[in-house]
């Protein structure tokens, strides 16, 4: 591996990291000695990034340092193409925009080599079933999880039946047929799922509730099994 590689992939780690990382844990995931380690930080650091810690502590990559558009891999070009034209054909209108416009962003600033290689990816998203027309709410939802507010929704069962909720969204399930709601019911006290397209009604709340969506997420992962991603 070359030394420009490493020292990416060394970015790479510590930015999927939300809290420091021991030196070791780095040097083993790069299979570096830890002397290594503390040259590669060191010369991260003079080139601008903000990495903060020290042997024994831990390290953590501060928000702002940019790699430049060269550092982008084939396979991971790719990635992005897949998964915006995912996005396109499963996503509300909104959300497909969206990954068409940050596709153009990402294409205007890659070298024309790799820009190329955006264009001509062959990996392809097959039919799927349309999603349902009432899922309209969904952009309101995402905007309530951001600044995590209580929504107001109306909300039709199985037998056609509507109940009023407060609730406490979260998450958002994207799957072929549905969009899931994943949130805290205050009328059934506990963690419920709702499909948006049964959502009849939906009203965002300027009232925040009383926890961090975060703390939610990792409470209710806890609850269904669910490993963290």
């Amino acid at each position: 591996m070359s030394r420009s590689q490493r020292l990416l992939d060394l970015i790479q780690i510590l930015r999927r990291h939300r809290y420091p990382v021991a030196g070791s844990v780095l040097a083993a995931e790069l299979g570096i000695s830890i002397r290594t380690l503390y040259r590669d930080i060191g010369t991260l650091q003079e080139q601008g990034a903000q990495i903060d810690g020290e042997p024994g502590l831990g390290y953590i990559l501060r928000p702002g340092f940019m790699l430049p558009p060269l550092m982008f891999l084939e396979d991971e070009i790719e990635a992005l193409v897949l998964g915006s034209r995912w996005v396109v054909k499963r996503g509300d209108a909104r959300l497909s925009a969206a990954a068409h416009n940050a596709l153009a962003k990402i294409a205007a600033i890659l070298p024309s080599d790799l820009r190329d290689t955006l264009y001509a990816s062959t990996l392809l998203v097959g039919p799927g079933t349309p999603i349902p027309a009432g899922d309209t709410a969904l952009p309101e939802i995402r905007r309530a999880i951001r600044a995590e507010c209580k929504v107001e929704i109306t909300y039709r069962d199985l037998k056609g039946a509507e109940s009023a909720r407060t609730i406490w969204p979260f998450a958002l399930g994207f799957f072929d047929r549905v969009h899931m709601v994943a949130a805290w019911c205050e009328l059934r006290r506990g963690f419920r799922h709702f499909r948006a397209d049964r959502i009849v009604g939906l009203a965002v709340s300027a009232q925040r509730y009383p926890h961090r969506r975060q703390a939610l997420l990792k409470e209710w992962r806890k609850i269904e099994g669910i490993p963290p991603q």
